[in-house]
């Protein structure tokens, strides 16, 4: 079935014998007249663009007629959006204002692919370029920068989102534009996706089941894949990347060609990391892994059809932490450790109709997650298989007034199975359903977005074992559905200032975990009990965000709150099996409630100085007033930043230093213990050196410059004592041929 689709939509790429429509254009300086080389030129529906020559000028080819959004953007100016009518043959000129205000970039995980000033809802948008030159080890690392955003880890290795203090199955997260299923219910299971071959990531925070359906209630991590080469380009880049704490060494190979309409792009990363080393230069045993990673595509586009095809496949060795044992710095792999096959192939395809267009997504997943317990036997203990289809099908219809309005439907097709020695959960299948609608209004004051979505999942396992004994697993069939909805508004009714409120509703349908556990999960050390009777997390969240800017500073700050009624948690019974303590899946009303505010200083004229400070805040309860468990603790970041001109040698100059002060965490559950505030201080450097045609970018950065020995409030390993990462220099090379 699943390659029958496949070959039914490839085989649609060659239909593409239709007239061809261009524009071109030259982009210029609104004050000056003076030519702007290097200006990005994108039409966001069409995921097509290019950049500007050394006079300005700019071609798009292979257009359908009609009106179109057009983005123009280029440091040091306004970021300008405009409504063009694209014929057979058309000519514009474009003026940019001069501006101290950083560009924009297009929002792609919401519907409508607006600028962010332009958006209803509020969306967090960071490079994977920028993440890299704050030294981060993992992409699970780096996205603890954006505001909002923590993850839950077990060593250097192993990372999982939290945004606004809900984590796992509550937060969705989005590659190669399908939703990322790979057993994200382990506490140890962590993110699964290379950096490499990403470029930017957005994250939704509150619910986001109106677009994304069941598991969405917390939020989404949106992993935008990098772009193909400009038309009739090639290019070839390779970088290294060593961390000193880990001895670890990552390296990387692309290669990009593109032609009129069709591309191609392959590239390939390799990360190997020894134990890391604590504040105290004690190693923590067994947190060593090494990572595989090889993503590839396809692209198409003519005048009436763009199809993008993507594979990805991620091997990993990950070492599996109990104690503190031999002080080595070998990257062999021990025992206990997982092996994961992550393969991930996805086709994306959009179809211009006369003032509208359709979209089809379908992505195959398969998870292949192995557990050994010694290093001896080739058997593993733990192996599951993890099938996943999903399905994505969009019509943007024709522009009705003021109104853009979206229709869908949405499901996947899911099967687990195992064939290891253990099981934490049962053969099972999972069938989702999702239809959606949702709209936009645009006035020149305000935006007003809404929609509504009805969603239904059928979960069925099969029976294990042997009725009455203790490792038996009863079979369970159930059917889950919700109604959700959302209304947003955006204001301009003063100068600078942008105000958004947001009334948004979500759900989650209860995993296998919770509903079926009924054994010893190895990597949390505990014997888990689910609960066939749990039902559907239902939350509703309110935000605020206010934002002012001007050509001296930026000021935003964002306010949530959020009532999930039948929150679901583990939760310990003071009973023991097998020497483990028993922890049962159980239910109550609970809410979250807190938010983030900063400021962004960038003085004109003095543009290459930037001042940032930020402050976040989450707090986690149940409605009997007990605290919720894994909240993030208060965080305050300072960061002072110097971005230079560019230069005939150097380009692209930049330093920076950070304090991040991390409060004292006291508001805990039941079963958890406090937590002691800790500052830890970090700073980088780096430029990009033109080599004739070939420029070398360097990166040099340092982590915990102070060697701080502390431990997180979300390290999983803070239960035995094991201090998070000490001080770590990186240092980056990337070349462009």
């Amino acid at each position: 079935m699943i390659k029958t689709i496949f070959s039914i939509l490839l085989l649609t790429i060659s239909l593409s014998a239709f007239s061809q429509s261009s524009i071109s254009g030259q982009v210029t300086d609104d004050v000056t007249g003076e030519p702007l080389a290097g200006a990005n030129i994108y039409i966001s529906k069409l995921e097509k663009g290019t950049i500007t020559d050394l006079d300005g000028n700019f071609k798009l080819y292979n257009l359908p007629e009609g009106k179109h959004n057009m983005l123009i953007s280029t440091l040091g100016y306004t970021t300008r959006t405009e409504v063009f009518n694209i014929t057979n043959s058309s000519q514009i000129i474009i003026k940019l204002k001069p501006s101290a205000i950083e560009m924009e970039a297009v929002i792609v995980s919401t519907p409508f692919h607006k600028l962010q000033s332009e958006n209803v809802v509020k969306v967090e948008r960071e490079t994977v370029e920028n993440l890299k030159k704050s030294g981060a080890i993992t992409l699970a690392d780096g996205i603890t920068q954006i505001a909002g955003v923590e993850s839950v880890t077990t060593g250097a290795g192993i990372g999982k989102p939290v945004i606004r203090g809900l984590s796992s199955n509550r937060v969705l997260v989005y590659a190669q534009g399908v939703r990322l299923e790979n057993q994200q219910f382990g506490d140890e299971h962590g993110l699964g996706i290379s950096s490499s071959g990403v470029e930017s990531v957005e994250v939704i925070k509150g619910p986001a089941s109106l677009l994304y359906g069941s598991d969405a209630l917390g939020g989404v991590l949106y992993l935008n894949p990098e772009k193909y080469a400009d038309a009739d380009s090639t290019s070839i880049d390779a970088g290294i990347t060593y961390h000193s704490n880990t001895l670890g060494t990552e390296a990387n190979l692309g290669l990009k060609t593109s032609m009129t309409n069709w591309k191609y792009l392959v590239r390939g990363n390799y990360a190997a990391h020894s134990d890391y080393s604590t504040g105290n230069d004690t190693r923590v045993t067994n947190t060593r892994f090494e990572e595989k990673d090889l993503k590839a595509g396809i692209g198409y586009q003519d005048q009436k059809y763009r199809g993008d095809l993507r594979y990805n496949y991620n091997n990993t060795y990950i070492g599996i932490p109990e104690e503190i044992g031999d002080q080595t710095t070998s990257k062999e792999i021990i025992a206990p450790y997982q092996q994961l096959d992550n393969h991930i192939l996805s086709l994306s395809n959009k179809l211009f109709l006369k003032n509208s267009s359709l979209d089809l997504k379908v992505g195959y997943l398969f998870n292949d997650r192995k557990e050994y317990e010694e290093l001896e036997t080739p058997i593993p203990a733990l192996e599951m298989h993890l099938e996943t289809l999903n399905y994505d099908l969009k019509y943007n219809t024709p522009v009705w007034g003021n109104f853009e309005t979206i229709i869908g439907l949405q499901g996947l097709f899911q099967t687990n199975k195992n064939f290891g020695e253990e099981l934490l959960i049962p053969d099972a299948s999972i069938t989702d359903i999702g239809i959606l609608a949702t709209t936009h209004y645009h006035l020149e004051w305000i935006d007003i977005q809404g929609g509504i979505r009805f969603d239904t999942r059928n979960i069925s396992t099969s029976a294990h074992g042997n009725e009455g004994e203790q490792d038996y697993f009863a079979p369970v069939t159930r059917d889950f559905s919700s109604y959700n909805g959302s209304l947003g508004f955006k204001f301009n009714m003063f100068k600078n200032l942008v105000t958004r409120l947001n009334l948004a509703t979500g759900f989650r349908a209860p995993n296998l975990a919770e509903l079926t556990s009924n054994g010893t999960h190895e990597g949390t050390n505990r014997y888990e009990i689910g609960n066939a009777n749990l039902e559907n997390e239902q939350n509703i969240q309110l935000d605020l965000s206010l934002e002012y800017r001007n050509e001296h500073f930026e000021l935003f700050g964002n306010g949530f709150y959020n009532k999930i009624n039948e929150y679901i948690f583990i939760a310990p019974t003071n009973e023991f099996i097998n020497e483990n303590p028993v922890f049962v899946y159980t239910q109550e009303n609970a809410k979250l409630y807190g938010g983030e505010a900063g400021i962004h200083i960038h003085p004109h004229p003095i543009d290459w100085l930037h001042i940032e400070s930020s402050f976040e805040l989450v707090i986690g309860e149940k409605d009997n007033g007990d605290y919720l468990p894994l909240i993030p603790a208060t965080t305050f970041t300072n960061t002072l930043r110097i971005e230079l001109k560019d230069g005939n040698l150097w380009n692209d100059n930049y330093s920076f230093i950070t304090v991040k002060s991390t409060g004292s965490q006291t508001k805990i559950s039941a079963f958890e213990t406090n937590t002691s505030g800790y500052s830890l201080v970090n700073a980088g450097i780096g430029s990009t050196i033109n080599l004739g045609k070939f420029p070398l970018e360097i990166r040099v950065s340092g982590n915990n410059l102070f060697n701080k020995n502390y431990i997180a409030h979300l390290s999983r390993l803070k239960a035995d004592g094991i201090a998070n990462m000490g001080r770590n220099i990186s240092i980056g090379l990337q070349k462009k041929f």
